[in-house]
């Protein structure tokens, strides 16, 4: 009988133990300021991950940037202060290239391509996401990125002669204005306000909803109408602290993260489509290049692709990809 209950007593100490190991807070840093939709939605689901694994699990955000850019977020998930992050893709690209494929220069034409690629190519790019020591558990349709500037832009020379701002550390972009011939400035998304009305730069290329937020429509005049780049949002979690937490938890995260990411796909568009409408209402000119100049435009950014792919900035495969699923779908229509 001793030996019996001993034996009980081991079982439930180690049964204690072993639930206590795996309870886990996941730190997790945004640039999203406090109050938005999307911190809101975010805090919804942690709130439901916390009730449905009865508390083991948590997510805890830090907002505004208050962690520093993703070059600051990656370096302290590596000593532990961290656990994961909101990306923008170019934020992710040293763990898994092929991660900026969504982002690449004109390949979309509409938002309905961009969600029949999707389809086709999440869970692909979770996988391979997943092998470079990250989870990857949210993707997000930020909208398509349009050149915004103090003066119409309709042709590939009146850009290449204005200050153009390029989004620091991001090589897609990078790569896509050497293609062009454009020579940009440099500059964190934090200088970009104060850079347009010292006038250091004239040009950005941005979402309209993003336009507003950081109130970057008031130092331009105009909107070339052409979407060049669709942008993504990623929460991803470092994959050993991910893996710290039993199965059953895991996924619960995973469903209750892309039930947000979902919604953020719906509100996104809805955003964007009204931040178009304001900022016309804000007196912003809408112009649009000739069909040869877009048709320009697209063949140099083809070639940038090109670039990209052969010097490893994206990968082939996953670049591959997206043409055939794009081919298919324009068939389709």
């Amino acid at each position: 009988m001793k030996l019996f209950i001993r034996i009980c007593l081991i079982a439930l100490l180690t049964f204690i133990y072993s639930g206590h190991s795996l309870a886990k807070t996941f730190k997790i840093a945004t640039l999203a300021p406090a109050g938005t939709t999307w911190m809101k939605l975010m805090k919804q689901g942690a709130k439901n991950i916390s009730e449905k694994t009865d508390g083991r699990v948590k997510l805890k955000f830090y907002p505004g940037g208050v962690m520093g850019n993703d070059q600051s977020v990656h370096r302290k998930i590596k000593v532990g202060q961290l656990h994961g992050g909101a990306f923008t893709s170019s934020g992710l690209e040293h763990i898994y290239p092929g991660i900026q494929v969504l982002s690449l220069p004109m390949i979309f034409n509409s938002i309905d391509e961009v969600d029949y690629v999707r389809s086709k190519m999440d869970a692909y790019l979770k996988q391979n996401m997943e092998q470079g020591g990250f989870v990857l558990l949210g993707i997000a349709n930020g909208g398509f990125a349009r050149i915004m500037s103090q003066q119409p832009l309709t042709d590939l020379e009146a850009i290449r002669s204005s200050k153009v701002w390029l989004p620091e550390g991001d090589n897609v972009v990078l790569e896509t204005y050497k293609a062009l011939g454009i020579s940009p400035i440099s500059l964190s998304i934090a200088d970009v306000f104060t850079g347009l009305q010292t006038g250091l730069i004239e040009t950005v290329a941005v979402t309209s909803t993003a336009a507003i937020a950081f109130q970057w429509h008031s130092s331009t005049a105009y909107v070339t109408d052409i979407p060049v780049i669709f942008l993504t949002g990623l929460l991803a979690i470092q994959k050993k602290s991910f893996d710290k937490i039993n199965a059953e938890d895991q996924i619960i995260v995973k469903q209750e993260i892309d039930t947000v990411f979902k919604q953020l796909d719906r509100l996104n568009r809805s955003d964007n489509d009204k931040a178009t409408e304001a900022l016309k209402n804000y007196g912003i000119e809408y112009v649009k290049p000739d069909p040869a100049e877009i048709r320009r435009w697209k063949k140099l950014s083809a070639q940038a692709i090109a670039n990209m792919a052969k010097s490893g900035i994206v990968t082939q495969e996953a670049v591959d990809q997206v043409l055939q699923h794009l081919s298919e779908y324009r068939k389709a229509q």
